[in-house]
């Protein structure tokens, strides 16, 4: 009996060594000896030979002198990589992907080919009405009360600002707690939709968003107030403005530069998406090295061609770019940012 157990024991311990360390020492060696670059995560390091990131993980680029990698629907976080998850009929990956294209779409042709439509949003917006009503930003609420009640959770400010507000409405809470009896006690939240349409009455033509100013001791102060154009304007009301101008004449923009991937970490763009960057990209790079902007122009694109590359060399699919890689060559075609 006894030498039975002892030969499971010396089996399973045989087995022990070989699965849990000569196994993976084996693989260690291997991929140090042969692959470290891959073995170690596939790491980029900066001009100044510390490491920035890894290929192979997409990461954001704020600064408009970098190129962007596709919206991420895991926020660019490693640790929970995901898709949005949203189906095409849910509104909600609608209204993302237009707020995407709103800053960035321009006309293709007519008298206005090559302009952008982000005025012209803004001033249909001014003009307060949609499908010939009025209190538009009212009506956004009724139709969309998710997000209108996405805008209020997607900031603390925003909710203190619903919160200030109900404080100063005891009339409409009360009136919504009436026709709500299941929500005696409403949250900001709870009350989106009553205080998008009180404040499209009393702000025509307006919404509320951040503005920065100069405060008392000079620092700047962030508070929300009333605007009719800006960034929100633009990229909110894009879609209902396209509802009321189908016929406009759109550039196409590239998918992946308003889609996210399905692991939100893809870091590569297309050839196509980096060339449509590549105005705001050489701009700023112009700007802060007080060039022109052509002439930076011409000196990115062939940093494009020699980073592009092709699925089977070229046989199948479109050229892409890895973000990381072109960020950190221009970097050391023109130095560190000063901002």
């Amino acid at each position: 009996m006894w030498r039975i157990v002892s030969k499971s024991i010396l089996l399973a311990a045989v087995s022990l060594v070989i699965c849990c360390v000569l196994y993976p020492l084996a693989l260690w060696a291997v991929g140090q000896a042969v692959f470290p670059f891959q073995a170690n995560g596939s790491l980029l390091r900066g001009p100044d030979g510390q490491v920035v990131g890894s290929r192979l993980i997409a990461q954001p680029f704020t600064r408009d002198g970098y190129f962007q990698p596709r919206p991420s629907a895991a926020s660019y976080d490693a640790s929970a990589s995901a898709s949005s998850a949203l189906a095409a009929s849910n509104y909600a990956l609608r209204d993302r992907v237009a707020r995407a294209i709103g800053p960035l779409a321009s006309f293709r042709s007519g008298a206005k080919a090559g302009q952008p439509v982000a005025p012209e949003v803004e001033q249909w917006f001014q003009q307060d009405r949609f499908q010939g009503q009025p209190h538009l930003v009212g009506q956004w609420a009724e139709l969309h009360n998710g997000l209108a009640q996405a805008w209020v959770n997607a900031d603390p400010k925003n909710g203190a600002y619903v919160d200030d507000w109900s404080r100063q409405h005891p009339a409409l809470v009360a009136q919504f707690v009436k026709d709500n009896p299941a929500t005696p006690q409403p949250k900001a939240a709870d009350l989106a939709v009553v205080f998008f349409k009180d404040f499209s009455a009393s702000h025509p033509g307006q919404f509320p968003s951040a503005v920065t100013r100069p405060g008392p001791d000079g620092e700047p102060v962030t508070t929300l107030e009333p605007v009719k154009e800006g960034p929100d304007i633009q990229s909110i009301f894009f879609d209902l403005w396209r509802q009321e101008h189908a016929d406009a004449d759109l550039r196409d923009l590239p998918g992946d530069l308003v889609t996210a991937s399905a692991s939100g970490l893809d870091p590569h763009i297309s050839l196509a998406n980096a060339e449509f960057q590549l105005d705001r990209v050489a701009g700023k790079w112009a700007a802060e090295l007080k060039r022109d902007p052509a002439a930076v122009r011409q000196e990115i694109e062939p940093i494009l061609r020699r980073y592009a590359q092709a699925p089977w060399n070229g046989l199948a699919g479109e050229p892409f770019v890895n973000v990381l890689e072109v960020n950190l060559a221009l970097c050391r075609q023109f130095g560190q940012p000063h901002s």
